[in-house]
């Protein structure tokens, strides 16, 4: 049977946490860095890039809404070889996460200073470890480990948000709203720079990668799974060691052709399409505050920032223009961006390594999937500290940006067959998706396989 649907309040969350993971993963990154480069050249491109990316989570969300399932144990049913390749796949292109927590220490050590006598480096690093282990604990002593990935991930959604909408309240950004807001759906002049080849890559990255692009965007079954939307409510939680144990299950079940389920089913597919835009659009209007705040704020005195440099050099002209304040704002606004990426990747990544061992291998299953999810949170907790201390090598980089292009490729054609061949001959007619849907992921799979093409020939010109 199809839970009642437990009402909007409660229902919502899985696409909180997706804006929120969204803007700490590259959107303090490549479109700032472009605008504050190239000015308003890119910026019409930004809506349709992160409109792109609904009908993937759309189709993520159907399926396990409809089964109870994780997307992966959707893609092992439509084909094994397929959900071995992806798995293998998503496993490489998540070993240099732990960026992310040192990019997040990056700010905290701007902010604080602490600890003395320690190079900016050592500080960076050593505010690193410290928010790794306070989310690591914080894990660990949950009582149910998804409240607390909701919890935070809502706390830091409002401080961005917030923060971002008082420091675009300032005169010099204000002034400059006009015109970028002219440039939302056409260049509105030319290019104020000449266009540097090795941009490319980069421009092409931050349309692909606009939200949450590549394989982060499958998180977002399991978040919905474990916060019991739909079928998923059959299914258990992975509780910490203060909450009491549940049995979770890798196997789902479908709803019955009851009448009860298919108006309950409306409720729950216009939940989904709505939970979706939160998380879409929420992340889309930050990361247009972020490049506004470029426009206004760097591209007019010509600096360009590099990679996570952004957040601190902005500061300094926040510094400038309310004081001390102005600094503390913008880098805790980068640190709120910033660190909690750490928690919600090493949650989503643990979740899908501990789904997949029990849905490969039966035997597995004597071993709870509570605990197999503890075993891979220490491995990847230990990768991504190890990790933090060298730089990733430039190849490796390179490998990781194709490996995230082959996945946006593969997600609208697996998902197309997924739910609209294979799951809707199990499905009663109100539950099958309609024609449209199909339409809208062909339009992304087209689009997401040209901009892939263009990042071979960049990478590798003929």
């Amino acid at each position: 049977m199809l839970p009642a649907f437990p009402g909007w309040w409660l229902a919502l969350g899985p696409g909180i946490v997706w804006m929120a993971l969204a803007q700490g993963s590259g959107e303090l990154i490549w479109w700032p860095y472009l605008i504050a480069k190239y000015g308003l050249t890119f910026l019409f491109l930004l809506i349709p890039a992160c409109l792109l990316q609904y009908p993937l989570t759309l189709e993520i969300g159907r399926y396990t809404l409809l089964t109870g399932e994780s997307i992966f144990h959707g893609f092992f049913r439509l084909n094994r070889a397929l959900g071995i390749l992806l798995w293998f796949l998503m496993t490489l292109s998540f070993l240099w996460f732990g960026a992310f927590a040192s990019a997040g220490g990056t700010a905290l050590a701007a902010l604080t200073g602490f600890p003395p006598g320690l190079s900016p480096r050592g500080k960076t690093l050593f505010w690193g470890y410290a928010s790794i282990a306070v989310f690591f604990t914080a894990i660990i002593f949950s009582r149910v480990v998804y409240t607390v990935i909701e919890n935070v991930m809502k706390f830091v959604a409002v401080v961005t948000v917030a923060g971002m909408l008082w420091a675009c309240m300032q005169t010099e950004v204000l002034n400059a709203a006009p015109e970028f807001m002219r440039s939302l759906l056409a260049p509105t002049g030319p290019m104020p720079r000449t266009w540097d080849e090795q941009d490319a890559g980069k421009l092409l990255t931050a349309i692909t990668f606009a939200g949450l692009g590549g394989f982060w965007i499958l998180f977002y079954s399991y978040w919905l799974r474990d916060k019991g939307s739909g079928m998923a409510a059959h299914n258990g939680r992975i509780t910490g060691v203060t909450g009491k144990s549940e049995t979770v299950t890798s196997i789902g079940q479908l709803p019955d052709i009851s009448e009860a389920n298919a108006a309950r089913w409306k409720t729950w597919l216009r939940h989904l399409h709505t939970e979706s835009l939160v998380g879409i659009l929420g992340n889309l209007f930050t990361t247009l505050m972020t490049c506004l705040l470029a426009y206004a704020l760097l591209f007019p005195k010509g600096l360009l920032p590099q990679d996570y440099e952004l957040a601190v050099v902005q500061s300094r002209f926040f510094e400038v223009s309310w004081g001390e304040s102005g600094r503390i704002l913008f880098l805790l606004v980068a640190a709120a961006f910033l660190a909690d990426t750490w928690l919600a990747t090493v949650d989503a990544v643990s979740r899908i390594q501990a789904d997949i061992v029990h849905i490969l291998f039966p035997a597995s299953r004597r071993i709870e999937m509570r605990h197999w999810y503890y075993i891979f949170l220490i491995l990847f907790t230990a990768i991504t500290c190890l990790t933090m201390l060298v730089d990733a090598p430039g190849p490796l980089i390179i490998t990781s940006a194709v490996i995230g292009f082959a996945g946006t490729v593969i997600f609208p054609v697996a998902l197309y067959f997924l739910n609209h061949r294979l799951l809707p001959a199990h499905l009663p007619n109100w539950a099958k998706p309609a024609p449209s849907a199909a339409i809208f992921l062909w339009v992304s799979f087209i689009a997401y396989l040209a901009l892939a093409l263009a990042y071979l020939y960049e990478l590798l010109p003929i």
